[in-house]
């Protein structure tokens, strides 16, 4: 059961190549022109609701949705399902609390939000390496898994043809961002989030067939099979052999909630929308799009384990980041048909496009804040086609480190990177976007202590977790400087991200509260209700 017959292996290729073919000639055709901004950061905000909405459901079924929360669900069972429930409440978070603020003060980038309350360069380039420093582990992340996936499907291990594919998938990702710029990243996020939710509805029909429709039958059987009887049905098996299990799944959580909703390229999708209308219609289809993921990969990691078994999936991975995979392919059974393996290769094109569609969104969030934030706000007076060039060679100039780090790491556990982007979405991008939106006396300082102190905090919780040492499945499992004794950071290093923003306004006296809540009386209206007609023209910062 966990290895790909012939049939498939060939098919999977052949669609590999005919999407990677389709992809790039979507980004070609519907790239911007040199010199238009609005059209290269925004895609001329022509999107419909209904697109939009499936480009931000893209954005939050990630690689690390598919493979990891996948694994999480079938070898933790309940604690893997409470994991993609919170990923759901992260995007109700955004819909409800965020959005729309976001939607009418920003333009292009991150920094845009907070710089249209507290212009200066500084804010920019403190919000330009927070953005940097959230994503390129994510990117690394989900870029080193390229070669660990074609691996499992196509059947080779050999160590140089991993890293060319990690290679070639990074080309690929920067001539996404390069060339297709918001638009075509977005066409890529809606194709990866149709071709995935057909499949993933289709795959899960079939193993809920297998149980003649009883999900009670088929729970009952993976709790068996789960090699942990009644615990994969209860809380806290995921961290059952850390100290503190019932606190390390909080702290999970928070991160996943509270970061998620708030990672830079995510947050740039609100700016795409032609209207607050449209924002919440967008947020309407992205919700109903990622709930019905959700429900399809709790139907296949639990399907995965009642076929497999878990045996089976740690023996192709420990970590059960094939488990989805698996899952498709125990549903068709024993024997294969010739329409049998074409369907499971679209399963794992979707999962192939799913890593290339997430990458790329990073990449351009990256590039925009790098040419918008840091380049542009240091030079008055720079052109549309010199700005467009910028953020194209800056897609390149973030891509190859990026492709080399992904190289290097593919081979050790990840999965401390992957949790450092949330945490420091958590701690750090939260606290600046909710103070900066909705608190009348925040000011400067405050917001540079809340985005340099959540980010220091957390990297340097995140160096004594059990994710980085001190455990076998740990990044660096022969050593041990194992320290802090939650595996994610958000239960200390968000309040500390808050705290640090708290305290920073504070230290600015009275005279500075009356200065920042005047400042912030003339944008007060724009953050919550938005301009009264179209969008008001932007004025760089000084």
């Amino acid at each position: 059961m966990t290895e790909l017959g012939g049939a498939a292996q060939s098919w999977s290729l052949v669609a590999f190549c005919s999407v990677v073919t389709v992809t790039l000639l979507l980004c070609v055709l519907t790239g911007p022109d040199r010199d238009d901004l609005e059209e290269f950061y925004t895609g001329y905000r022509s999107l419909s609701p209904l697109r939009n909405g499936l480009a931000v459901a893209g954005d939050y079924i990630s690689a690390a949705t598919v493979l990891t929360i996948g694994g999480v669900i079938a070898l933790c069972g309940y604690d893997g399902v409470v994991l993609a429930l919170s990923t759901l409440l992260s995007l109700l978070l955004l819909m409800v609390l965020l959005a729309e603020p976001l939607h009418n003060t920003g333009r292009f980038t991150m920094g845009d939000v907070l710089g249209r309350r507290m212009p200066g360069r500084s804010v920019r380039i403190a919000a330009c390496a927070v953005t940097l420093l959230s994503l390129v582990p994510m990117m690394t992340v989900q870029l080193a898994g390229v070669g660990q996936l074609l691996a499992f499907i196509l059947g080779f291990s050999d160590s140089t043809m991993k890293t060319g594919c990690v290679v070639g998938a990074g080309l690929l990702m920067i001539s996404y961002a390069a060339l297709g710029g918001m638009k075509g990243t977005a066409l890529i996020q809606i194709l990866k989030t149709v071709i995935l939710l057909g499949s993933g509805l289709v795959v899960a029909a079939l193993i809920l067939h297998t149980f003649d429709w009883h999900p009670g039958t088929m729970v009952d059987t993976a709790a068996r099979r789960s090699g942990a009887g009644d615990a994969f049905l209860r809380y806290g098996l995921q961290f059952a052999d850390g100290p503190h299990p019932g606190a390390d799944m909080i702290s999970t959580q928070v991160a996943i909630v509270l970061g998620g909703a708030c990672l830079p390229h995510v947050t740039m999708r609100m700016y795409t929308a032609g209207s607050a209308p449209q924002v919440r219609r967008t947020m309407s289809w992205a919700v109903s799009s990622v709930a019905l993921f959700m429900l399809v990969i709790t139907v296949i990691g639990i399907g995965a384990t009642a076929l497999v078994g878990r045996a089976g999936i740690t023996a192709a991975d420990p970590r059960g980041s094939t488990a989805y995979l698996l899952g498709a392919r125990a549903a068709f059974g024993p024997e294969v048909s010739r329409a049998e393996s074409l369907l499971f290769s679209t399963v794992t094109t979707a999962v192939f496009l799913t890593l290339l569609a997430s990458v790329a969104g990073m990449t351009l969030a990256c590039a925009n804040s790098l040419a918008h934030d840091v380049a542009a706000s240091r030079r008055t007076g720079l052109g549309p086609v010199r700005e467009t060039t910028l953020a194209r060679v800056s897609a390149l100039a973030v891509g190859v480190p990026v492709v080399v780090l992904a190289a290097l790491a593919q081979h050790r556990g990840l999965q401390p990177l992957a949790t450092l982007s949330f945490c420091l979405g958590a701690s750090a991008i939260a606290p600046a976007l909710v103070f900066t939106l909705f608190w009348r006396r925040f000011s400067r300082t405050g917001l540079l202590c809340t985005l340099i102190g959540g980010s220091a905090v957390t990297l340097v919780l995140m160096s004594g977790t059990r994710l980085v040492s001190g455990s076998p499945a740990a990044a660096f499992p022969e050593a041990d400087f194992n320290w802090f004794p939650f595996s994610t950071t958000a239960l200390l290093s968000v309040p500390l991200g808050f705290a640090f923003g708290w305290l920073g306004t504070l230290c600015g006296g009275r005279r500075g509260a009356r200065r920042e809540r005047e400042r912030y009386a003339a944008v007060e209206h724009l953050v919550l209700a938005g301009p009264p007609r179209g969008r008001p023209g932007w004025t760089p910062d000084d």
